[in-house]
């Protein structure tokens, strides 16, 4: 837990509910805080690790590394695997696997990361490209360096933000509609969550900070438009060829198009979070899904 990603003070709440759960279910569990100038391997050796319960998020903990690192120490990990953890953050890569599998995408265009700092490229770069559009760095998660563009001027600050942050910058179309967020679990879909917030889209501040975002179970859309939904997050998980626990975020346009924006490998795990939503109105409690998740581990 912990990390060194920016999604440190996130991953700590994780990890503590986790810790929690899986003390309540017996387990002799112990929570491995990693931060800046410690060493992981000798944390998880001193731990006495024999099983890693992955409650990292961002850089290095969903990234791949952690997972080769467990792999190299012959410790089974919990969450998808290298490959498929790599592959879905990099938002770049997890886009061009979708439109190899034919899993619908909202259109996109890439601008490099060591492009002008203050984003002075965008307003040509982009002087054909729709508006609104959404900006955001291929490999951040939480909604990191995310902006939501609706007029040329706000182009240059939405690029320079972005640019703060890990990998290329990535513009797509915005896809005015609904919300959805589709929780998976050893490769089937335990339901899914419309998400309502007060601000223009589910970002860091509605994630973390507000209390007036609105979660609909199921989402209030018509059946065949969540059937078709479901379906593509579960195509997308496993064109990644993701394990474990995920949760595909989606956009629903007015007209019911679903289109996948990414795969969380590692998504938040707070009793409060999208994926313990989803799975209590599926019957499974918080303290469950946890030892589910820790029983996926490989």
């Amino acid at each position: 837990m912990g990390g060194l990603s920016s999604e440190r003070e996130v991953s700590l709440n994780t990890g503590a509910g986790v810790v929690a759960a899986l003390q309540e279910k017996r387990w002799d569990t112990v929570a491995v805080d990693w931060r800046t100038g410690t060493s992981l391997p000798r944390l998880l050796e001193e731990a006495g690790a024999q099983i890693v319960w992955n409650a990292l998020h961002g850089t290095y903990g969903e990234d791949g590394a952690v997972q080769g690192l467990c792999q190299c120490m012959g410790l089974p990990c919990t969450g998808s695997g290298i490959l498929a953890s790599a592959l879905a953050m990099d938002k770049v890569m997890s886009k061009r696997i979708f439109e190899s599998n034919s899993v619908p995408t909202p259109r996109w265009v890439l601008l490099p990361h060591d492009g002008p700092a203050d984003g002075s490229d965008a307003t040509t770069a982009l002087a054909s490209w729709q508006l609104p559009c959404v900006v955001k760095p291929a490999n951040e998660g939480s909604s990191v360096g995310v902006s939501i563009v609706e007029e040329r001027a706000q182009l240059a600050d939405a690029v320079a933000q972005a640019r703060k942050h890990h990998g290329e910058v990535i513009v797509e179309d915005y896809i005015a509609g609904t919300e959805v967020f589709v929780g998976i679990l050893d490769g089937r879909v335990l339901g899914s969550v419309e998400v309502r917030p007060a601000t223009k889209f589910y970002d860091y501040e509605a994630k973390y900070k507000r209390t007036d975002t609105q979660y609909l179970i199921p989402p209030q859309l018509p059946g065949d438009v969540i059937e078709r939904a479901e379906s593509f997050a579960l195509a997308a998980y496993t064109a990644l060829g993701c394990s474990g626990h995920a949760r595909p975020d989606l956009r629903i346009s007015t007209a019911g198009d679903a289109y996948v924006l990414e795969v969380n490998t590692l998504p938040g795990m707070t009793k409060t979070s999208l994926l313990p939503k989803i799975a209590r109105a599926a019957g499974m409690d918080y303290a469950t899904l946890c030892e589910q998740i820790l029983a996926s581990a490989t």
